[in-house]
C-alpha cells in the first residue's frame, strides 16, 4: 500500500478526518438538492419543457450514471461517516472530557443519524418509484413526440395521496436535517466566524426553507388539481 493510500486510511480514522468527510459529501448533496429541485419545477411550465429537459438529461447517459453514482457514493459515504462519528463519540464518553464536551451534541448527533438513515429509506423509495420505476408503468409514458412522458409519470405518481404524504413528510424531516447540517459544514471547514456565524444559520434556515417549499409544492399543486393533463 503506497504512501497516499496510507495517509487517506489515516485521515479518514481521525475524528476531523471523518468530519471533513461528512461536511464535503454534505456539501455535495446540498448542492445537488438545488439542482434537482430547479430542474423538477419546470414541471410548472407544461409537458413541453420538463419532457425536453428529461431527454436532454438521458441523451447523456454516461455523464447522468456518472453523477448518480457519485452521489450514491457521497450520500452512503455522508450516512455511514456520521454513524462512526456517533459511536466513536460514545467510545469517548469514558473520559471526563468527552462525557462533557459531548453530552450537549448527543441528542442532536443521535436525532441526525435517524433522520439521516429515514431519508435514506425516502430516497430508496424515490428512485424505485420514479428512476427504476418498480411497482408501475411510467415506462410505457411517451409524449405526442417520442419521449419519455416525464409529466405524465409525475401528475400519476403524486395523484396517489399516500404517496405524496410521504414525500411531504420526508421533505420536512430532510429540510429540518439541511437546516442543521448546513450550518455544521462551515463550521468543519472553519469557515465559521463570530461576525458570520448568525448570517450562516439564517441562510441555512433560508435554504432549507427553499428546499422545502419548491419540493413540496409538486405533489401538492397535482394533489390540488393545478397539474394536470
Amino acid at each position: 500500500m503506497n504512501l497516499t493510500a496510507n495517509s487517506l486510511i489515516k485521515f479518514y480514522g481521525s475524528s476531523i478526518g471523518k468530519k471533513v468527510i461528512v461536511a464535503l459529501t454534505g456539501l455535495a448533496l446540498i448542492g445537488f438538492l438545488l439542482g434537482h429541485m430547479v430542474g423538477n419545477l419546470k414541471v410548472f411550465a407544461g409537458p413541453e419543457k420538463i419532457n425536453s429537459y428529461a431527454a436532454w438529461l438521458h441523451s447523456m447517459p454516461a455523464l447522468l450514471w456518472t453523477a448518480r453514482i457519485g452521489l450514491i457514493i457521497c450520500f452512503v459515504l455522508h450516512i455511514f461517516t456520521t454513524i462512526r462519528l456517533v459511536l466513536d463519540n460514545r467510545t469517548a464518553k469514558g473520559s471526563r472530557y468527552a462525557a462533557n464536551a459531548t453530552v450537549k451534541a448527543s441528542g442532536a448527533s443521535r436525532a441526525m443519524v435517524w433522520s439521516g438513515i429515514i431519508i435514506l429509506c425516502f430516497v430508496i423509495y424515490h428512485i424505485l418509484h420514479f428512476t427504476v420505476r418498480i411497482g408501475n408503468d411510467y415506462d410505457s409514458y411517451v409524449d405526442m413526440s417520442g419521449r419519455h412522458d416525464v409529466f405524465r409519470m409525475i401528475v400519476d405518481g403524486f395523484s396517489w395521496w399516500p404517496a405524496s404524504a410521504f414525500y411531504i413528510v420526508s421533505m420536512a424531516l430532510l429540510c429540518w436535517h439541511l437546516s442543521h447540517g448546513f450550518a455544521s459544514v462551515f463550521q468543519t471547514l472553519g469557515l465559521r466566524t463570530e461576525r458570520t456565524w448568525g448570517l450562516i444559520k439564517a441562510a441555512g434556515h433560508g435554504y432549507s426553507l427553499i428546499i422545502f417549499v419548491g419540493n413540496c409544492s409538486i405533489p401538492v399543486s397535482v394533489l390540488a388539481g393545478w397539474i394536470n393533463y
